[in-house]
């Protein structure tokens, strides 16, 4: 009996306190459309990128002529120019691929570009939502936009406007 005692107790404990926790929700998409250097950011990496994949497309283009050009005049070359010719085009492909590599890489200077732009605002949506999750007592705050299995959300919880807010950008 006293087992069965103890056993409710902790369930209706357990019950209590999962009840007394409290949730949010943000939605990243809407917050980051509506920071204007985020807007900004965004533009100067495509700008870079596609400067730099324009780059990479010349660098290849050079590559195709140089072979299309050794195939019309193979019948021409002797033996040692064949073989230079095709380390002449070896070597520029591979240029193209370690130039896509340097560029658009995992460790690549997009990436670098990227995180150089966009962890500031980053940090200072995540301070801010750590700050109002701090001062009303939220257990948990979960990202609308990258959660698909959230069906619906009463927008009481989304605290999307406040952190727009607490940043400055009102709304």
């Amino acid at each position: 009996m006293k087992r069965i005692a103890l056993l409710a107790i902790a369930v209706i404990a357990f019950a209590a306190s999962s009840v007394a926790q409290k949730y949010a929700l943000v939605d990243m998409e809407y917050i980051l459309k509506n920071i204007p250097s985020y807007e900004m950011a965004n533009e100067q990496l495509n700008q870079v990128s596609q400067r730099w994949q324009k780059e990479c497309d010349d660098k290849a283009a050079e590559a195709k002529t140089m072979y299309q050009n050794y195939q019309s005049d193979l019948v021409f070359l002797t033996e040692e120019m064949k073989v230079k010719r095709e380390e002449e085009i070896r070597d520029k492909e591979t240029e193209v691929v370690e130039l896509r590599r340097k560029y658009f890489g995992p460790e690549g200077e997009l990436f670098k570009k990227r995180e150089s732009l966009m962890k500031p605002i980053q940090d200072d949506i995540y301070n801010a939502i750590k700050k109002i999750s701090e001062d009303k007592g939220y257990s948990m705050v979960i990202d609308r936009a990258s959660s698909p299995n959230i069906i619906f959300a009463s927008p009481k919880i989304d605290i999307s406007n406040e952190v727009l807010t607490k940043l400055g950008y009102s709304k």
